[in-house]
């Protein structure tokens, strides 16, 4: 049997990130998941990467924002190691502008932007665009040139080809050995989280499009010729994977936001609890002396993924902790 590095409970974005950036330095991993790859909130169908509002900056704004400029690189080299296609792009994001201190709002954060961005990205206000736009009440939307959009199972399915190609394993069962990575997401914060609906719809000639983003609605076009449209934030439920009329009102507003989505038929329906830590951001670092975490993601995993997986292979085969204090465990 091969000499394993590292081992990975947690088939979800963080433990397969992890693992990915242990293997990619070249550690032999095993991530054990007995539900399997994505068996939880990261199978999901949104794949929204939106970076905060440029304002009140603090510490984990400025880290999402250094994991959000990684994905184009770390989708690529994933991508390039595996041979599966993440469906990664970085197509930007439309948010309606209701009336004249909006404006005044979203102007001041586009001058915040030119510098907490560093010059990246862009957040300005433009005429709402012909075709697919949000409807919006003063005619004028934001638009950000930071969001990025991913297809959550297909980047699962590419991390796990990644860490193959690199010598590691991905299973449903197995022996630990090295330092041991706890990612397993609701189940190992006790239960605690948030039950998200979304749903797929079919809707060819989008692709490209910029996803739109208004009063907790997501919008997402893929490169499949399918929509994204999510979600409830359900901190009580019956049924962690059923969906319901929740997600009825979410379909009906994206309609109503995007016109363009029509009578877009809908082709699956998706639910799942999502991990919230109790601080409510991502919980990493040692737990114990060889045990460490990697949890919380939230509404975060996907966007967070390269830096996690950076911060964690640093502190796991080099010792370097510099985990920002927001995301320290426990903290």
């Amino acid at each position: 049997m091969a000499r394993i590095d590292v081992t990975i409970r947690g088939a979800g974005v963080l433990g397969l990130a992890v693992a990915w950036a242990c293997a990619d330095r070249g550690a032999r991993v095993r991530v054990i998941d007995p539900g399997g790859v994505g068996a939880g909130a990261s199978g999901g169908l949104v794949g929204a990467l939106s970076p905060h509002v440029p304002e009140g900056w603090d510490e984990a704004k400025a880290a999402q924002l250094e994991s959000l400029l990684m994905q184009g690189a770390f989708w690529a080299r994933v991508r390039e190691a595996g041979g599966v296609d993440p469906g990664y792009a970085r197509t930007g994001r439309l948010m309606p502008v209701a009336d004249a201190k909006g404006i005044e709002i979203a102007r001041r954060r586009g001058e915040a932007a030119r510098d907490l961005w560093r010059g990246e990205a862009r957040w300005e206000v433009v005429p709402a665009p012909e075709g697919w736009a949000p409807v919006s009440g003063s005619g004028l939307v934001v638009r950000d040139t930071l969001a990025a959009r991913v297809a959550p199972r297909r980047a699962l399915a590419a991390l796990v080809a990644a860490v193959r190609a690199r010598g590691g394993e991905v299973l449903r069962d197995g022996a630990e050995a090295g330092p041991l990575v706890l990612a397993t997401g609701v189940a190992g914060l006790g239960g605690a989280g948030v039950k998200g609906q979304a749903a797929l719809l079919r809707l060819p000639g989008v692709e490209g499009c910029p996803q739109v983003y208004a009063g907790g609605i997501y919008v997402v076009p893929h490169a499949d010729g399918t929509v994204a449209v999510g979600s409830t934030a359900e901190k009580t439920w019956e049924d962690p994977v059923s969906t319901d009329e929740k997600l009825e009102e979410v379909i009906a507003r994206a309609r109503a936001l995007v016109p363009a989505l029509g009578d877009a038929p809908v082709i699956e329906r998706w639910a799942a609890v999502r991990p919230r830590a109790a601080t409510g951001a991502l919980w990493l670092g040692e737990e114990r002396p060889g045990v460490f975490l990697a949890n919380g993601g939230f509404r975060t995993g996907f966007g967070m993924a390269p830096l996690v997986g950076r911060l964690m292979a640093d502190l796991i085969l080099d010792g370097q902790d510099a985990i920002p204090s927001a995301f320290r465990a426990g903290g």
